[in-house]
């Protein structure tokens, strides 16, 4: 027999070749109707695959990522057979999960897809799923592997064998189908009940824009046709928050193909609530103690080689800037992190004049490829609420703290209640990956570890997340869809502090170094934005909102009524403006409540004549006549609802 440890502590003893549906069988019959994958000592396996050592075993179903995860990866062999029966004589290449089902890159040759073949495509992966063709998983000499695809011509699938070697090939064969696969599917197809194509892209081969352009067909599938039905109304709504699509309308920020790709210029509402976004973080900072620097937007090449940075970013970054002065190169700024390393080196410091707070909203540029560029989300220039404290060692833990609770003050205050804590450490499997010493990245990762327990945060811990230089704590926030995004990081870093000899005196008389933290509430305002504009729909929190009211005179003659009440709302600073255009207020209203307006003040005889405005909340709420001062009551009170003090 052998020893089966599952996730509880429980030990199940089995036949050795006993298959993790066997094991769940053994637990109990709902459970192995459920169960669609496993993993088994860390690696995944089919819940056929035989066990023959004792080991741990962890079961998933559809509720789990993992589970899905070989759901959306089988769904996609089944839409790749689709394809190659539809399309005689194509290409496949890989066809991964992503976090919400999965893609197929294919050469199709002489063949063209699009949207009206989607309907065909889908029909066809539905039969082959109704044959209910269990998945197989075989291993392959190499030899015999390369013999298939050359047979045929497919150079995709013989590029990736030669980088592999005997004993790791393995096909995956159901139905008719077979593909170069390394596991982890479903028992069979008959599981698959419903499934769409999403989109089709186009994606370069091994993300290389020097290889041949691929289609890429975007799926989804579901074990019940309502979990498709459902996804399809949130993708909906999804579109209709798309932050593109909201930006433009509300006239917040644009591109222009002559400025440059990935480069957006905010219009002035948009700058304006990059402004209110800045001084609502610039206010609570000064109450934290943050001194404001400013930094320019290139900087010597060397200040990056000394960084780090020119070695993980160099490639991927804008190319160095030549002077006129022979070998002399600058680069645009990729970070903030090393300008502010030699603000600190500029005067002497005592562990008395520790911690250092130094913050600024810095502008910087990554040379992104032009098809990962995605609106406000992924873009080539942006602005980053950055700050760096300089801490003795003795500090950190306290310094810490005192930046987890400025981010939860931010997310709250702006809606994003819903979040996990993540504390992102080293690929213990890739030193190479990392800079600096073993004992510091320990030391590191411990503080935050501890600060987090300290502070009672919901945290998980992910290996390979951290960046290239320390440790991190990132808010994975959870917006109104229910789909997750990082928000906002905190940084712990021995190194820079090292590779730019910064140092100060102790207590002791000694130099020592002293410890950096990197932070970043909203991580870049750009993307901050974008997701605060998808979270709300665009009805963003009142205090932020560019405009908070608009007076609709209901005719000419009340215009000058409507001029003394938009002078009234000023000096209550409420910001509003006047639309004396020659419409009806009806239409009025109907445009207001499309730009997302909060309130609609309504000004008419009956108004000017009791000296009040009939207030319109957006969403359709009449709130009746009031005068300016309780409009203004009622205003200030929702704000402070929302906007609490640091």
């Amino acid at each position: 027999m052998i020893n089966i440890t599952l996730p509880d502590g429980a030990v199940k003893q089995v036949e050795p070749g006993s298959t993790p549906l066997d094991v769940a069988k053994s637990i109990s019959e709902g459970l192995a109707r459920n169960v669609i994958s496993a993993k088994f000592n860390d690696s995944i396996v089919e819940s056929s695959t035989p066990l023959e050592t004792d080991g741990a075993l962890t079961l998933y179903t559809w509720n789990n990522d993992e589970g899905k995860k070989a759901f959306w990866h089988s769904s996609s062999h089944v839409i790749a057979q689709a394809l190659e029966e539809l399309y005689p004589g194509i290409k496949l290449t890989i066809g991964p999960a992503i976090e919400n089902g999965f893609y197929y890159d294919v050469d199709f040759g002489e063949h063209t897809i699009s949207e009206k073949d989607f309907p065909t495509i889908e029909k066809k992966a539905l039969e082959i799923a109704r044959g209910k063709h269990d998945f197989k998983m075989r291993e392959v000499s190499k030899v015999d592997a390369l013999a298939y695809y050359k047979k045929q011509n497919n150079t995709y699938k013989v590029e990736l064998i030669d980088n592999l070697t005997d004993g790791e090939i393995t096909f995956c064969d159901h139905s008719s189908f077979t593909d170069l696969c390394r596991g982890g599917h479903i028992p069979n197809t008959g599981i698959i009940k419903a499934i769409k194509i999403l989109s089709v892209a186009g994606a370069y081969w091994r993300g290389d824009e020097n290889n041949k352009q691929l289609t890429r067909v975007y799926g989804i599938s579901f074990p019940k046709q309502k979990e498709l039905t459902a996804y399809l109304e949130l993708l909906e709504e999804a579109k209709k928050r798309d932050h593109r699509k909201l930006g433009k309308e509300l006239e917040l920020f644009t591109f222009s193909q002559k400025v440059g790709q990935g480069l957006p210029l905010w219009l002035p509402k948009g700058a304006a609530l990059r402004e209110r976004l800045e001084d609502f973080l610039k206010k609570a900072q000064k109450k934290a103690g943050y001194e404001m620097v400013v930094t320019p937007h290139i900087g010597q090449k060397e200040l990056y080689v000394t960084s780090g940075h020119y070695a993980k970013y160099g490639e991927d970054s804008f190319q160095p800037i030549h002077t006129p002065k022979q070998d002399e190169e600058f680069l645009l700024k990729p970070m903030n992190c090393p300008h502010h390393c030699e603000i600190y080196n500029t005067s002497p410091f005592s562990y008395k004049d520790l911690p250092k707070r130094y913050a600024e909203f810095g502008t910087v540029y990554r040379y992104e490829q032009s098809g990962e560029l995605h609106g406000l989300t992924r873009v080539r220039g942006f602005t980053q609420d950055d700050a760096h404290i300089f801490c003795t060692p003795d500090q950190l833990n306290s310094e810490f703290k005192n930046v987890i609770d400025l981010s939860l003050y931010v997310l709250g205050s702006l809606g994003f209640d819903n979040f996990t804590a993540q504390v992102s450490v080293r690929d213990l499997e890739k030193p190479e990956k990392y800079i600096g010493s073993v004992e510091n990245w320990e030391k590191a990762e411990q503080a935050i570890i501890d600060a987090a327990e300290e502070k009672g945060l919901n945290y998980v811990v992910e290996s390979g997340e951290a960046a290239f230089y320390g440790p991190k704590l990132d808010f994975m926030v959870k917006d109104a869809l229910g789909r997750n995004w990082q928000l906002g990081t905190i940084q712990v870093d021995y190194n820079l502090p090292e590779r730019f000899d910064l140092t100060y005196k102790g207590s002791d008389n000694e130099l020592h170094r002293p410890v950096m933290i990197h932070r970043a509430p909203f991580g870049s305002l750009e993307r901050f934005v974008a997701l605060l504009l998808e979270h709300t729909g665009g009805n963003f929190p009142l205090w932020l909102i560019p405009q908070q009211a608009i007076v609709l005179p209901v005719s000419e003659k009340h215009e000058k009524y409507a001029e003394k009440v938009l002078n009234s709302l000023e000096n209550h600073e409420i910001r509003a403006l006047i639309d004396s255009r020659n419409e009806t207020v009806g239409k009025k209203i109907r445009e207001a409540e499309l730009k997302k307006i909060p309130f609609m003040l309504i000004v008419g005889e009956n108004e000017e004549a009791a000296e009040t405005i009939s207030v319109r909340k957006h969403g359709g709420d009449d709130l009746g006549s009031l005068n300016v001062d309780q409009f203004s009551d009622l205003v200030s009170k929702e704000i402070n609802s929302t906007l609490k003090s640091f």
